[in-house]
């Protein structure tokens, strides 16, 4: 295809609202394949089985699609108003991360790259697949690859123009489009997105273990948060931005111009007195249209209580306290483990030992034995 075609492209793609655009060959992430593999046979996927599912579908865009001879990768920037680390300092509220924030970006951008898909078609003859975030496709690679940015220390792409806030998705076409240069990594001898996880998630420059990100383990986890990560959590209750804040190309970076994938008021710093007392209906409401509502209101209200028993705010107590009696057991037993922080240990241990006797699910009943002998040898 000829170079006009690709220059339209571009143009088309900033007409749908598309901030940045490349194209790269379908084997520009062999090299990345490798790394991939050693990622899942370590287990650091944690639950995401997803990913372990047929992983040579991710390494090889040829084999997602043997008809691809060009990759186009598109980029959204939603850079936010406002320093993400600001939030932390306000314990009694909760950090929402900002992608997470507006709209969800998967039916945003999903729209867009349909129109642009049916656009190349139209004018390439040739037959186009879109893709964002929901199939089998490397897509940071690819983004970098294509020139779009490179992959931190933190394993997320960094932009030199968007800083971190680029949501990604990618159209493979049938049509050979001349390619763009690959990003070179910037990153230096820098490692602020690595010594400010606080969970230390990264055991090593360029390597994630998930199991221990707070993304996944208030998103993707199901079961009640580790022990060992639940004072580090903080008020995050939905995804982390730590890493993505902490870059400092974020200096460059600009304030998504996207209506829809700004952050809404109601979402910016909600008290987590409020979100405690949120029924699955009022959940709902509250996220529509929003990512937050797939993890559900249980998993949602447990991260909820986390933040509690981590805002050293008596006051709070008593949402914990009467969370007690609610249906889920993921839910109550969260709820003994704020209890545990906030109040007097000789209090605690009173309300446990009427507790332990009247509690049916196992797992909550060892909760509160756990959260006694916590609480017994701290004191």
């Amino acid at each position: 295809m000829t170079l006009p075609l690709k220059q339209a492209l571009t143009h088309e793609a900033r007409a749908l609202g598309f901030d940045c655009a490349g194209v790269t060959d379908p084997d520009a992430i062999a090299e990345v394949a490798r790394h991939f593999r050693a990622f899942i046979d370590e287990g650091a996927h944690g639950d995401m089985d997803w990913l372990a599912a047929s992983p040579e579908r991710r390494m090889d865009p040829r084999v997602l699609w043997p008809g691809v001879r060009s990759v186009i990768m598109l980029g959204v920037n939603y850079g936010p108003d406002e320093n993400p680390l600001d939030i932390l300092q306000h314990r009694t509220s909760g950090a929402i991360s900002v992608y997470a924030q507006g709209d969800d970006y998967h039916d945003v951008i999903k729209k867009r790259l349909k129109a642009l898909a049916r656009w190349l078609a139209a004018q390439s003859g040739s037959e186009v697949k879109v893709f964002v975030d929901t199939a089998a496709v490397m897509e940071k690679p690819l983004a970098q690859a294509a020139g779009l940015g490179w992959q931190g220390k933190h394993t997320n792409l960094v932009s030199r123009e968007f800083g971190s806030w680029l949501f990604l998705g990618a159209i493979f076409t049938a049509a050979d489009l001349p390619r763009d240069a690959p990003e070179t990594d910037h990153c230096g001898s820098c490692r602020a997105c690595l010594d400010i996880c606080p969970t230390a998630a990264f055991p090593a420059p360029y390597r994630l273990d998930a199991r221990r990100c707070i993304s996944y383990l208030t998103i993707e986890n199901k079961g009640p948060i580790p022990h060992q990560f639940r004072k580090a959590i903080g008020n995050h209750i939905y995804g982390c931005d730590d890493c993505l804040a902490a870059c400092p190309w974020n200096k460059f970076a600009q304030q998504g111009r996207e209506i829809k994938l700004a952050a809404r008021d109601a979402l910016r710093a909600p008290p987590l007195a409020e979100l405690a007392r949120l029924d699955d209906a009022a959940f709902r409401s509250l996220f529509t249209k929003s990512p937050v509502k797939r993890i559900g209101r249980d998993r949602f209200i447990r991260n909820v209580l986390t933040a509690i028993g981590n805002a050293d705010d008596a006051a709070l107590a008593d949402e914990a306290r009467r969370l007690l009696d609610d249906e889920s057991p993921l839910v109550r037993g969260a709820a003994v483990w704020a209890l545990s922080q906030l109040m007097a240990p000789d209090e605690f241990a009173a309300l446990a030992s009427d507790a332990i006797g009247a509690e049916t699910n196992e797992s909550v009943r060892a909760e509160w034995q756990l959260s006694q002998a916590d609480v017994a040898s701290s004191s």
